[in-house]
């Protein structure tokens, strides 16, 4: 066994945090994770009204997350933004 560094691809982006991996995407209810630090809201429209989106930021692996607060769509929820 080597002790080499794995070579790494700039081109892809760094793995999710096992925290990260572990939430649940597209589902209104689904919690995330305590090293989520929150950011901005802002408002965008649907074709019932507006709804309220949130970023957020992983504190350990760096992910940028959406959370979209839409009562009327069970599949709004957590997204990532970037990585």
């Amino acid at each position: 066994m080597s002790d080499q560094p794995i070579p790494v691809d700039p081109n892809q982006p760094a793995p999710l945090c096992e925290a990260c991996a572990g939430i649940q995407r597209d589902w209104r209810k689904a919690p995330g994770h305590p090293e989520l630090r929150q950011g901005l809201n802002r408002k965008e429209p649907r074709r019932h009204g507006q709804v309220t989106i949130t970023e957020y930021q992983c504190e350990r692996c760096g992910t940028h997350w959406d959370s979209e607060n839409d009562k009327n769509n069970l599949k709004a929820g957590w997204s990532v933004v970037a990585r």
